[in-house]
């Protein structure tokens, strides 16, 4: 799962580790800070990395390229999903059996939610009310009322669920489970599994385009990406990546899909008309998380072994920026917010 060499992940009491082959790889550096400023962004934006070994959550002022606060949060952070109107960062703490919830204005944790012993993937819906945390040992999904922080169901999904999606309207949850090597489509008004789809070796990290017509899946160990059409959850392709590829995000309109692959210290960029791979970009030592600004432009990387956030821009297909962050930085999952 999480990187093989023995990158340990910390679930519960448990440790655990899938050990791999690592390819050091010597990663280059923006010569110039910041050079993205010349870029318009918009609106402040925020992007929350979560440090799993540090045990706390950087936040980076994506206007200035820089980490603004460092935020504690125990139990070994490693999942990250910030609410739409940016005022809430929910952050799985498997170590904790469960999650914190970071006030982002304070910037600090003002409730912690327990569980499962398994917590490792979290999403939050679209409309802000729900919020999503995968049980990686139990086989399931908690859903947690973001009001009240209570758990209203659990839902029995594939083996050791990874990552989480929610579709643009609402409608349907996407499960990518690991183990039994399939996604997971759950009804969010039956809150009911509806259907199943096979996609490669050990699924993880999982993004849905705009339109809710597609999903794109890493497969750690068959190193490729599934792209599932929805409708009738079934693969439509396959695309070769390079080795363990661990999440996935969309820029440029969904015409660019970005991918982590662990074990080489890169990111494959695929062009999602033609479904084929059109350029490998280096950054730092075992990505992971990966996250899209606002600005649908730059993409943002977790690198474990680095500490570091590294800033590709998706239009020249080059890293712009490295940003200093914590000890095992790993951003599992939706970590920009405004």
């Amino acid at each position: 799962m999480f990187s093989l060499n023995c990158h340990r992940t910390i679930l519960g009491k448990k440790a655990v580790a899938i050990c791999i082959a690592t390819a050091f790889l010597s990663t280059p550096l923006a010569a110039q800070p910041f050079a993205y400023r010349d870029v318009k962004l918009g609106a402040a934006s925020f992007a929350y990395i979560s440090n799993q070994l540090d045990d706390s959550v950087s936040v980076i002022d994506t206007a200035t390229g820089g980490v603004v606060d460092t935020i504690a949060v125990t139990g070994k952070p490693a999942g990250v999903a910030v609410a739409p109107d940016g005022s809430k960062v929910y952050v799985s703490t498997p170590e904790a059996k469960g999650f914190a919830v970071v006030d982002s204005k304070k910037r600090e944790v003002i409730a912690r939610v327990a569980v499962n012993d398994g917590t490792l993937g979290i999403a939050v819906s679209p409309d802000g009310k729900r919020i999503y945390v995968a049980d990686w040992y139990k086989n399931n999904v908690s859903v947690i009322d973001a009001d009240s922080l209570k758990i209203i169901r659990t839902i029995s999904v594939g083996e050791s669920p990874s990552g989480l999606v929610v579709s643009p309207d609402n409608r349907w949850l996407y499960v990518a489970n690991r183990i039994s090597n399939s996604v997971s489509q759950i009804d969010l008004k039956t809150l009911t599994v509806k259907k199943t789809a096979q996609v490669g070796t050990h699924p993880f990290g999982l993004t849905i385009d705009a339109r809710g017509e597609r999903i794109y899946v890493a497969n750690v160990q068959s190193d490729d990406v599934t792209v599932v059409e929805t409708a009738r959850m079934k693969p439509i392709a396959t695309v070769k990546v390079n080795m363990l590829p661990y999440a996935t995000a969309l820029a440029l309109n969904d015409s660019r899909l970005l991918v982590t692959n662990q074990d080489d210290g890169s990111v494959s960029v695929i062009d999602t008309e033609t479904l084929k791979e059109i350029a490998l970009i280096t950054v730092g030592t075992k990505p992971e998380g990966i996250s899209t600004h606002p600005d649908d432009r730059h993409v943002y990387v977790a690198n474990w072994f680095d500490g570091n956030v590294s800033v590709i821009d998706a239009r020249t297909l080059k890293v712009i920026d490295t940003i200093q962050t914590g000890e095992g930085s790993r951003a599992f999952g939706q970590f920009m917010g405004k």
